[in-house]
């Protein structure tokens, strides 16, 4: 029942990550049965760690003379074409249909890190909230905090607000934001660690663009579980999520103006944990309404693979080989009053 499956990687010989089967088979009932024919090529890209690719996030607050063009060299190109409707000048990321990890940097106290790895779906919540100079912003789920970095690569908010609950985790987002951000603009940041259930209450109708980008069942990470006890406590627990999801979507909205705008994001497939959330908050806040980002969709669809038949404020990317980016979900909604 616990049996893990040793997998190895291919280009060096070595052994890898270990797939947890009690995940697998888990992932194999469910996915199967929401995604149909797409489920096979999706597992063959989570199962298989040695084909998963990094984005290059350009770090605007450091600069790198010789990055793009090395970057360039080894394949990689622009991420996101000027097609897309809404693209700031200074978000730069860098993309390459091969597999493989350009090299990381390293954490260094008064020091600023050049670029940043990530997965280039996690962009696209950051896309999707298209946020302007001076807006008042949450990021109300922060850590580890490459969105929180990416946003601040699209504009200079008011005030930025980067929540994480998690002792552990909030030291981490914090680390983020000290290895790229100068001294000047990290001062109009707030780093807390509050419930995120609690904000809106504690802070309403306060913020222009908020981001939740909730805690989910990361299927990339879940299938690899290193302790197959643990992970068989997550999928008992699993059902517990889309509730705690729903909750900080509520506060959300509380702590969000009239005429503002939310997104939501997870790193799952799970319908529970993605539309089900979405449509049980649109049935029950009347002052919420859906927000169309289908154009963004179509903008990037050559960089990512999207479940077809979705509504048009969603949408989920798809890993798949050569483009194994996600999973990704992302919802846009507007607050169209205060009740």
């Amino acid at each position: 029942f616990f049996l893990c499956l040793k997998v190895e990687k291919r280009t060096k010989g070595k052994l890898q990550k270990q797939i947890c089967q009690v995940v697998l088979d888990h992932f194999e009932k469910q996915y199967r049965a929401e995604l149909g024919d797409a489920w096979s090529s999706v597992r063959a890209v989570l199962t298989s760690p040695w084909c998963w690719q990094h984005a290059v996030l350009l770090n605007r607050f450091c600069q790198s003379p010789g990055l793009e063009s090395s970057l360039a060299e080894q394949g990689y190109h622009p991420a996101f074409p000027a097609a897309l409707p809404y693209v700031p000048a200074a978000l730069r990321c860098y993309t390459s249909t091969a597999p493989g990890r350009f090299p990381s940097q390293r954490h260094q106290p008064g020091r600023l890190k050049e670029y940043f790895l990530l997965n280039a779906a996690s962009l696209l919540p950051v896309l999707a909230l298209e946020v302007q100079d001076g807006e008042g912003v949450l990021d109300l789920c922060a850590a580890p905090g490459g969105k929180s970095v990416a946003i601040l690569q699209c504009a200079h908010p008011g005030h930025f607000h980067c929540n994480e609950y998690d002792d552990l985790r909030s030291r981490w987002l914090e680390q983020t934001i000290e290895s790229f951000i100068p001294d000047p603009l990290i001062n109009l940041i707030t780093v807390s660690k509050l419930d995120g259930r609690q904000i809106g209450d504690l802070q309403p109708e306060f913020y222009d663009k908020v981001l939740v980008d909730a805690p989910c069942s990361n299927d990339r990470s879940w299938l690899f579980s290193a302790d197959p006890q643990q992970a068989v406590l997550r999928l008992m627990q699993r059902k517990e999520l889309s509730f705690l999801q729903f909750q900080l979507l509520r506060s959300a909205v509380k702590a969000l103006r009239p005429g503002g705008c939310l997104v939501y994001s997870t790193c799952t497939l799970s319908r529970a944990e993605n539309s089900d959330v979405i449509n049980l908050l649109l049935n029950s806040c009347s002052n919420v309404v859906p927000v169309d980002i289908s154009g963004m969709a179509r903008g990037v669809s050559q960089e990512f693979t999207f479940l077809s038949g979705t509504q048009e404020h969603e949408l989920l990317v798809l890993p798949e080989k050569g483009r194994a980016w996600g999973p990704m979900y992302v919802a846009k909604l507007k607050k169209v009053s205060s009740t």
